[in-house]
């Protein structure tokens, strides 16, 4: 399987979609994001095939997002892209492409939806289960 992971070493959720994307069989493309970041037709794209809105892709937390006012409801998408591509710390993370889609990985779980089954155990680093020895992923709370 073709598969692109937009990744961020130094994030823990982004380590575990990288380690998750490796335990399924698959060895991703890994573009670090910060050095090497995707145009803005490229970010366009991973937007959209997530099926996220421009303003669901922004990362607040350990960004200038404050500071940049980028909570202001006022601006456009054209904006907040522009804001995204000065500081790519605000591209939340990671974004994965597969031949199945793309999703922004958060929760890492996010990504099996777009991965051949995985059925072995796999946990996360700071050790909650994501596959259990039944070879069973996460479920969904009522509501979800």
């Amino acid at each position: 399987m073709k598969a692109v992971i937009y990744h961020n070493p130094a994030c823990a959720t982004s380590r575990n979609v990288l380690a998750l994307m490796r335990h399924a069989g698959v060895e991703p493309e890994v573009v670090e994001y910060l050095r090497t970041p995707p145009d803005r037709a490229r970010l366009i794209a991973l937007i959209a095939a997530a099926g996220l809105q421009v303003r669901d892709a922004l990362r607040e937390k350990g960004t200038p997002y404050a500071a940049l006012g980028l909570a202001d409801p006022a601006l456009d998408d054209a904006q907040l892209l522009d804001a995204m591509l000065a500081h790519p710390i605000l591209i939340n993370r990671p974004f994965v492409q597969t031949d199945r889609g793309v999703r922004l990985a958060r929760p890492s779980e996010n990504v099996l939806e777009i991965l051949p089954p995985v059925h072995a155990p796999f946990r996360k680093e700071d050790g909650e289960v994501v596959i259990d020895a039944e070879g069973r992923g996460p479920t969904k709370k009522p509501g979800q």
